[in-house]
């Protein structure tokens, strides 16, 4: 059993709403020391396996074709057996 943590994140350059708007509530609450807000998703999996590379193999084609979108996002996956 393979515990797989997916960090999705906007790409360079992509406008991040979200993160404009906690930055600019921030600031209305006074905590004018912030000056910019990043979020990004993050998304485990449990996967029940015992080859390493098959897991991470099938995780890219999870991330390929549901849980991110090339054109603005990037990801990175950590891969972690359970005992």
């Amino acid at each position: 059993m393979y515990r797989v943590v997916v960090t999705v994140k906007l790409k360079k350059g992509v406008l991040n709403p979200e993160g404009r708007t906690i930055l600019r509530a921030l600031n209305f609450l006074g905590y004018k020391e912030v000056k910019n807000v990043n979020t990004f998703k993050c998304i485990e999996l449990l996967i029940e396996d015992e080859d390493r590379d098959k897991v991470m193999e099938r995780v890219e084609e999870m991330c390929r074709k549901l849980l991110t979108n090339p054109v603005i996002h990037d990801y990175n996956i950590e891969v972690k057996k359970l005992d």
